[in-house]
């Protein structure tokens, strides 16, 4: 990547960008692969839209946060080791998801260290990023809104919000939209209860927030829900359907693209 570098303070947390590449690695993830291939196709045509050639390494696989969520490191380390061989040029890797990118970069270290990886985990976090993040700050993209007036509500994960740190990045992207009115939710900076393993460790317990967050979102009355985490918009879409909830859901790199397309 070019060693120019221009920079953005989140909290105490100053984040260093490079200037828009020619390509890009593209880390796809477990949960659009199988459920929401559609959310991974419409991120590739975002950054390909703003002149990004788009490289989707076919060995990638799981970024290992089951495994270190579950306290399994060395079967952890496994699978990290496979993803830092599967990308080996030196290129910026987006990610469609805030939780595997705080996996990659706050966890891909500290996994390794000590270990004959740690450099290379530390450069492969280095250079990774989540979807939203990168297109306000690395492609610096102007969006112009061709949809109709709509009512949308936006959950940030708990990863977007305190772990990668990229939630202000979606309501940037959501707030060039002239037509789009983002409604406020009440509970907007908790967890919707999924937390990967955690909701089949604690079903009650995941099942009583993903509650309080659905009742949050519905209070706003808006149209639609946007999300850059499947994980929690699988969890959030199945417990309103339970609910029989009106409030469909899309990933926001497919909103954004059919907004803009």
């Amino acid at each position: 990547m070019n060693a120019r570098l221009n920079t953005h303070t989140s909290g105490s947390e100053v984040r260093r960008y490079p200037p828009k590449p020619n390509q890009v690695y593209y880390f796809g993830t477990c949960l659009i692969d199988l459920f929401y291939p559609e959310a991974g196709l419409h991120g590739i045509q975002l950054l390909e839209r703003e002149g990004v050639q788009v490289i989707y390494p076919e060995r990638q696989s799981c970024c290992g946060q089951p495994a270190f969520n579950s306290g399994y490191d060395k079967e952890s380390q496994t699978v990290a080791a496979a993803q830092i061989d599967a990308f080996p040029e030196n290129l910026p890797i987006v990610v469609p998801s805030a939780s595997c990118a705080g996996m990659i970069r706050r966890h891909y270290p500290e996994l390794f260290k000590a270990t004959p990886l740690e450099s290379a985990a530390a450069e492969f976090a280095a250079r990774t990023f989540e979807l939203t993040e990168f297109l306000v700050h690395v492609c610096k993209v102007q969006l112009q809104d061709k949809g109709q007036p709509v009512k949308v509500v936006a959950h940030h994960s708990c990863s977007a919000q305190r772990h990668a740190k990229v939630a202000d990045c979606g309501n940037q992207l959501i707030g060039q939209l002239r037509n789009v009115s983002h409604m406020t939710q009440e509970r907007g900076h908790e967890c919707c209860g999924f937390g990967g393993t955690f909701a089949v460790k604690s079903p009650a317990i995941s099942n009583a927030m993903v509650q309080d967050k659905c009742d949050s979102l519905v209070n706003t009355r808006a149209e639609l829900l946007v999300t850059g985490d499947c994980g929690c918009m699988m969890n959030i879409s199945g417990a309103l359907e339970k609910r029989k909830d009106k409030l469909p859901a899309k990933h926001l790199a497919t909103f954004l693209w059919e907004r803009t397309q």
